[in-house]
């Protein structure tokens, strides 16, 4: 099956403790750019077909859950992976600083909101675990509090999981190198410069940090139907091609039924596009005497 080696290289292993230094984030195997770009344009091809398949089903729904550290490459993938999907059966949510409204409610009410309906993908551009992460390291709320979090998160994707969603959760593993030279690359770049504010730089400080929350996150909430991948994120095309080739896998193995017409087939064909073939022959018989 497309994706599988992806599936079983990238994929953590449910009830292992995680350590981000046994993954490589500037693995890239044997591939070449040119052929990964080939791959993942055709991949996008197939998975803009299966979502359009999925939607007619309406069966059950799909979450994609994009989380990094900063310059990780989660705007990449949803403009380079996710964009060959219909908006119309795909919605992007992006979550940052919470509002005072978001505050006033558990931490998983905003979520809530745009889980995905039947039929309907939703790419979360970063996601609940930031209220396992980043609240963790800058003692946003006491431990007590974020540390009972991973149990209502697996709780939550339980339940979302009986009721019919499938869950893919990417971690983009980028480097601290990595990360500072795209920091530079978007101040070179006057269209990224947008992009770059102080905190991307302070926020380096804390790196350890992360790592550990994204250790213990990985680690406590990964279970058989919410499944974490480390993804290598160095190499931005290596990392659409692995993406890609993941959630193509898995729309596969779902085993999509386009559900069957409501009406008859013939008696349409029959009643409209007969009597259209017919007059548009005859225009051509006038048209032609005279």
């Amino acid at each position: 099956m497309t994706g599988k080696h992806f599936i079983e290289d990238f994929r953590v292993p449910p009830g292992q403790r995680v350590r981000l230094t046994n993954f490589d984030p500037a693995f890239k195997g044997k591939h070449s750019k040119t052929h990964a770009l080939r791959k993942t344009q055709e991949l996008c091809v197939t998975m803009g077909e299966l979502q359009q398949n999925f939607f007619a089903e309406r069966k059950r729904s799909l979450l994609v859950c994009l989380q990094a550290l900063d310059a990780g490459g989660k705007d990449g993938v949803v403009k380079h992976v996710i964009g060959s999907m219909n908006p119309d059966g795909c919605d992007v949510a992006n979550f940052k600083e919470p509002t005072p409204e978001e505050l006033a409610h558990d931490f998983l009410w905003r979520v809530e909101a745009k889980t995905p309906k039947r039929g309907e993908i939703a790419i979360f551009n970063r996601s609940h675990y930031e209220d396992v992460l980043v609240v963790r390291v800058h003692n946003l709320v006491p431990k007590e509090v974020w540390s009972k979090r991973y149990d209502q998160i697996n709780d939550f994707e339980r339940r979302l999981a009986a009721n019919g969603t499938h869950i893919l959760k990417f971690f983009l593993h980028i480097s601290k190198e990595a990360q500072l030279k795209r920091f530079e690359q978007r101040l070179d770049d006057p269209a990224k410069r947008w992009k770059i504010s102080e905190s991307d730089y302070t926020e380096r400080e804390y790196w350890d940090d992360y790592v550990q929350a994204y250790e213990d996150a990985l680690a406590n909430c990964n279970t058989e139907d919410a499944p974490w991948f480390v993804i290598p994120a160095d190499h931005k095309w290596f990392r659409d091609l692995a993406i890609s080739e993941i959630i193509v896998a898995a729309l596969q193995s779902m085993n999509i039924q386009v559900p069957k017409p409501t009406v008859n087939i013939e008696d349409i064909r029959r009643k409209y596009h007969s009597a259209a073939k017919e007059g548009k022959q005859g225009r051509r018989k006038r048209r032609a005497r005279s």
